[in-house]
C-alpha cells in the first residue's frame, strides 16, 4: 500500500458490481483485472459482471450504459505516452467522461485508469508480482465502499 493510501475494509455483500475493462496492454489489464476480482472478492461481493471494450476511450461509454443496472462500476485501463497527443486526449476523454457518468447517474465508479509516461510504471501499478501498488483492487475497494457510505 502506498503511503498515505485509505486502509479500507468494507462489506460488500449482496451488491451487484460491474468491471469495465480495456484490451489493450494484456500484461498489465490481467494484473488489473485480477486486482479488482480479489478486490470484490475481499469485499464479499459475488454478483460481479466483466465487461471488455477495445480501449480506455471506450470505458465511459460502457459504463454509461450499465451504470442504471448495477449497484456500482470499475473502470480498469492503462495509457500510456507516446510521441504524439493521443496520450492526452485519450486521459482528458476518460476521466471527464467517466467523471460525468458517475455524477449524472450518482452510481460510484471506481477508477482504475492508468495513465503513465513508460510500460514499467504501469506494471509497478497493476497489481503483478514484484508491483509497488495494486490499483484494481484500490479501485474495487473504492467502488464498495463509496456504495456502502452513500447508504449509511
Amino acid at each position: 500500500m502506498k503511503d498515505g493510501a485509505p486502509a479500507l475494509t468494507v462489506d460488500g455483500r449482496g451488491l451487484k458490481v460491474a468491471v469495465v475493462a480495456a484490451s489493450w496492454h494484456d500484461q498489465v489489464m490481467g494484473g488489473l483485472l485480477d486486482g479488482a476480482r480479489r478486490g470484490l472478492a475481499d469485499a464479499g461481493v459475488t454478483d460481479v459482471t466483466e465487461v471488455r471494450v477495445p480501449g480506455t476511450f471506450e470505458l465511459s461509454v460502457a459504463c454509461s450504459a450499465l451504470a442504471p443496472r448495477y449497484d456500482a462500476l470499475v473502470a480498469l485501463g492503462v495509457v500510456i505516452r507516446g510521441g504524439t497527443p493521443h496520450f492526452e486526449y485519450v486521459c482528458q476523454a476518460a476521466t471527464v467522461g467517466i467523471t460525468e457518468v458517475t455524477v449524472r447517474t450518482a452510481t460510484p465508479i471506481g477508477f482504475g485508469v492508468l495513465t503513465c509516461d513508460t510500460e514499467q510504471q504501469a506494471i509497478e501499478r497493476a497489481g503483478l508480482p514484484g508491483s509497488t501498488e495494486d490499483k484494481g483492487h484500490e479501485a474495487a475497494t473504492a467502488a464498495v465502499a463509496t456504495v456502502v457510505a452513500l447508504r449509511a
